[in-house]
């Protein structure tokens, strides 16, 4: 079979390898992959930023993806074939203590697919049984391939957040994080502007506006001014830092007012700030990460009820045959969620 896999250390170094058709463990089933979207951490192997050098290679990256069940192993129980599943990419050992406490989100030895064990930009990839969820019928595979973005989304939002009804609510980066956080926000009954910079004029923040939100692009706007008159001077209720640059943590703390929240979302890396401010004024800051079995659940029904719109959303333009183009517009900012048909694969 074939798989588009990083095969190097370095930036670039995507290849269509051929490998063997994966076998499932008794535990696992052997799943055809319909269906993959193209993930900021899959921009990152691309680039192949310090969080990835852990990588042995070649392997087939991509983790956000939906299939059809085609084999299982011996003891498979909970699936059938045909079924169609998605899967919980971070897979916990089962042993350490956030693994008993049911935090296997923040395993202490996780294992993610894509990047420690191939993924699911091929043909077939092969997952534990209790690492799936099935799809409903009333979801179409192009959507699955996006639940689990949404899924980390809706733990932003539902779980990590205090949004509620007429929080005003600033999300800082009009990325698919961005981008997905603001429509479960919006779900929750926030009244949420997006902001981005000047990248993000040719693409997201259009495409933010097609999602019903108004923008701001703080390279040419005054941020300041415009938190003034939407927030009558008070500030945001709650910012969401879905940017993953140096410069989010510190525009969310100028913009969130007093008492309020900021949850990060994006991996920034490092930053510098006063964080005396944030202390004198009760600032909650709330980091989130992955998501788990409920998040999953949540997130398939907000796809379902429509409070998530993945049909504007989503971006099919790309192929796996030159994924090349896809993750040079995905760092240009010139997309915000490729998907793609890996049946181009067969």
């Amino acid at each position: 079979m074939r798989g588009l896999a990083k095969t190097a250390p370095e930036a670039g170094s995507m290849e269509l390898i051929d490998v063997d058709r994966p076998t499932p463990a008794a535990d696992e089933v052997l799943i055809e992959v319909d269906y993959a979207g193209l993930c900021g951490s899959d921009a990152g192997i691309y680039q192949f930023k310090s969080a990835f050098e852990r990588m042995n290679f070649p392997t087939i990256i991509g983790h956000e993806y939906t299939g059809s069940v085609v084999e299982l192993g011996a003891d498979v129980t909970r699936f059938d074939v045909g079924d169609q599943v998605i899967e919980r990419p971070i897979r916990g050992c089962g042993e350490c203590y956030q693994c008993e406490i049911g935090m296997e989100n923040i395993c202490q030895d996780t294992e993610l697919t894509g990047i420690d064990h191939d993924g699911a930009y091929a043909q077939y990839v092969v997952a534990p049984e209790t690492s799936l969820q099935a799809v409903p019928s009333h979801v179409s595979p192009r959507h699955a391939a996006l639940v689990e973005p949404t899924a980390i989304c809706t733990r932003a939002v539902i779980e990590n957040s205090r949004v509620s009804p007429g929080d005003r609510v600033l999300v800082a980066g009009p990325g698919p994080m961005g981008l997905l956080s603001a429509q479960i926000a919006d779900a929750q009954g926030g009244e949420v502007v997006v902001a981005g910079v000047g990248q993000d004029t040719n693409y997201r923040l259009p495409l933010a506006g097609d999602l019903g939100f108004p923008t701001i692009n703080i390279e040419e706007e005054d941020l300041a001014a415009y938190r003034e008159d939407r927030t009558d001077g008070v500030g945001y209720d709650v910012v969401f830092d879905t940017t993953g640059h140096p410069s989010g943590l510190p525009m969310a703390a100028r913009e969130v007012r007093k008492g309020g929240q900021i949850v990060l979302v994006g991996q920034t890396g490092e930053t510098s700030m006063e964080y005396t401010p944030l202390v004198r004024a009760e600032v909650e800051l709330q980091c989130t990460y992955g998501a788990m079995y409920r998040d999953f659940d949540r997130a398939l029904r907000l796809i379902g009820s429509g409070d998530v719109d993945h049909e504007t959303f989503l971006d099919d333009r790309f192929s796996l045959l030159d994924a090349d183009e896809a993750f040079e517009a995905f760092l240009a900012g010139e997309t915000c969620k490729p998907v793609f048909d890996v049946s181009v694969l067969r």
